[in-house]
């Protein structure tokens, strides 16, 4: 049995290192605002038997970058077929599908982050408008599908994009003058692929056990869609790297060779926002869990060195997937470069950075306000004893602007993350899902 405490604040491309045709990592396409709007179109396809996200007639998903204030505009038309070529967590595959906007702190009632009853069926066109609050933290957020039964499939197949909200320079000048790469880390399953052993080489998966799993790896990761691209960076050059860990259910435990990250930001929130006086955190590396993000400040390594980025093996317990180590990028030089690089964007909130210390201390003295204990069974998943339903009644009702330590308890066989929707309205009050 596993524990931790939770202080909830309510508010397929190929490349070969070395090689001389190597892969870049590719630069998605980025949306910006223009007079706080922010309006693009979207579109759910099938292509080649892999759900997907089109933009712009691509399948390359769009960083969309806002600031604080701003408003998303986003016309999600699905145009998947009506028959679904494979088996979902619930069947049958009814090809629905909808956004959700992991992490930003906006209304759960439709047209915004409303995942319940804004919902798409083949041929249909849903109107998102989302108000990003004017004290948003600024910060790393990813959007992803979240039909409940086909959410887990679609986001496997990599319908998941990142979205930036403009500020952080305000709790960190330095990255104002940095480099800027925003990686979306997405697992790509290896089932009836027949490239599966190879792939597997390629970013050198061990035959070695990892973990108390007893399962075979049948995933591996991808970064902006390419299977270990190669970062350019220079030896002594700093770069500001934005990772999103978008797959559906693998665990990251980052680290690149002879570096370590200078973290600034986790699941989008700047870590001097509760703590003014330590903007930073150095970590060797760092585990994300599936749907965190990691913001940070990467030193090339030294001239000559092999080096990577790659996950490190995680155990994820005896029920578990197996998440072993994976190379997910080689760091390369491509020699000098005629001049600096700069953050090709637009320009920089410069209002005055918001601090909110929180007394951590105070609250592990307390008694936990609310108690969770996940169990599961071949039946499903389970809270307190109840069987997950979308459609239960809420375990337990908080107030907006308080704080409250809850103690959540794993008694499953396997690892599990922990995510708290947006608040909902007082028609839909709050639930843990």
């Amino acid at each position: 049995m596993s524990t931790i405490l939770i202080y909830v604040a309510i508010l397929l491309c190929l490349a070969t290192s070395g090689s001389a045709q190597a892969v870049l990592v590719p630069k998605p396409p980025q949306v910006s605002s223009y007079n706080n709007v922010v309006s693009l179109t979207l579109h759910a396809a099938n292509i080649k038997g892999r759900d997907a996200f089109v933009f712009d007639d691509q399948p390359i998903p769009p960083v969309i970058r806002a600031f604080p204030g701003d408003v998303l505009r986003i016309t999600y038309v699905n145009d998947l077929p009506l028959r679904a070529p494979t088996n979902c967590a619930i069947n049958p595959c009814m090809h629905m599908t909808n956004l959700h906007f992991h992490g930003l702190t906006v209304s759960p009632n439709s047209p915004q982050d409303d995942v319940l009853t804004m919902m798409a069926l083949p041929g249909r066109v849903l109107h998102y408008s989302v108000q990003i609050p004017r004290n948003h933290e600024p910060g790393l957020f990813w959007y992803q599908t979240h039909p409940h039964g086909e959410s887990h499939r679609q986001v496997l197949d990599g319908m998941s994009g990142a979205i930036v909200i403009e500020g952080i320079e305000r709790y960190v000048p330095e990255v104002r003058y940095l480099p800027e790469r925003v990686m979306v880390v997405r697992g790509l399953s290896l089932e009836s692929d027949s490239r599966a052993e190879a792939l597997k080489e390629k970013v050198g998966i061990r035959t070695a056990k990892c973990g108390a799993s007893s399962g075979t790896p049948n995933e591996i990761f991808t970064v902006n869609g390419a299977i270990r691209p190669t970062i350019e960076i220079e030896p002594g050059e700093r770069q500001f790297w934005r990772i999103v860990n978008a797959s559906a259910d693998r665990y990251l435990d980052l680290q690149v060779d002879q570096s370590r990250f200078e973290i600034i930001a986790l699941d989008g929130m700047p870590l001097a926002y509760h703590e003014p006086k330590n903007p930073k955190l150095i970590a060797n590396h760092m585990l994300v869990a599936p749907a965190g993000r990691l913001e940070a400040v990467v030193t090339g390594p030294p001239p000559g060195a092999h080096a990577a980025l790659r996950t490190l093996c995680v155990d994820t317990g005896p029920d578990g997937d197996p998440n072993p180590e994976v190379v997910l990028a080689d760091l390369g030089s491509s020699g000098p470069r005629r001049g600096p690089v700069a953050r090709a964007q637009v320009n920089v909130d410069k209002r005055s950075p918001i601090y909110k210390p929180v007394d951590v201390e105070t609250l592990k003295k307390t008694a936990p306000s609310f108690k969770v204990i996940f169990t599961e069974d071949k039946n499903g998943f389970y809270i307190n004893g109840q069987k997950f339903s979308a459609d239960a009644a809420p375990m337990v009702k908080v107030r907006v602007g308080t704080y409250q330590h809850w103690r959540v308890v794993n008694q499953s066989g396997e690892l599990h993350p922990f995510h708290i929707h947006p608040l909902l309205s007082k028609l839909r009050s709050q639930k843990i899902t």
